[in-house]
């Protein structure tokens, strides 16, 4: 995982070839870096951190075990998120595909990645917290919105070479609709 936005930078400018995951391509042409995202599906995965965020904050049962302050800071974090994905969404615009540099789009793609790992850790964290105080059919609906909200992050840094993608995960689609995403 990527410790700040500088390292997802220097990720993003080393230039690896990309493939497998669709919503992102990275090439490199002399020393030019041009990372090409999927809007519609880097959008599902914003949307996909946001959906989990209201999930969890809807399980009183998660609510009460971990307390008012932790919730308050899952609900700031799901609102970074989400003003994250606005900024994302309004640099895309309509387009099917962006295409960019290190000049442009930079920021949007970054703090969209950092928060949705910032909510996921932190849900993660509250669920585990709160798994001794929570009925089993709760508990095991949270932890599947949580494994859901895994694969998400762990694809969308799969396709960035930020990470592999590895372990037991859902399929993609699988974890979109978990999180009441459609692409």
């Amino acid at each position: 995982m990527i410790g700040n936005r500088r390292s997802f930078l220097k990720v993003l400018a080393s230039g690896s070839a990309l493939g497998v995951l669709g919503a992102c391509t990275v090439t490199t042409s002399g020393q030019l870096t041009i990372v090409t995202l999927n809007v519609a599906k880097v959008k599902a995965y914003g949307t996909a951190g946001i959906n989990a965020v209201t999930t969890i904050l809807s399980l009183a049962a998660v609510s009460s075990a971990v307390g008012a302050p932790a919730m308050a800071i899952i609900e700031a974090s799901g609102a970074a998120l989400q003003a994250a994905l606005t900024a994302f969404s309004n640099a895309a615009g309509s387009s099917t595909t962006v295409t960019y540099d290190s000049t442009c789009l930079k920021t949007q793609v970054d703090s969209l990645l950092t928060d949705l790992q910032n909510v996921t850790s932190l849900l993660g964290n509250a669920v585990s917290q709160a798994s001794t105080a929570v009925p089993g059919s709760t508990l095991a609906n949270a932890n599947t919105v949580i494994s859901a909200l895994k694969t998400v992050l762990s694809i969308f840094q799969g396709g960035l070479r930020i990470v592999s993608v590895s372990g037991p995960r859902m399929a993609e689609k699988e974890a979109l609709r978990t999180l009441h995403v459609s692409l």
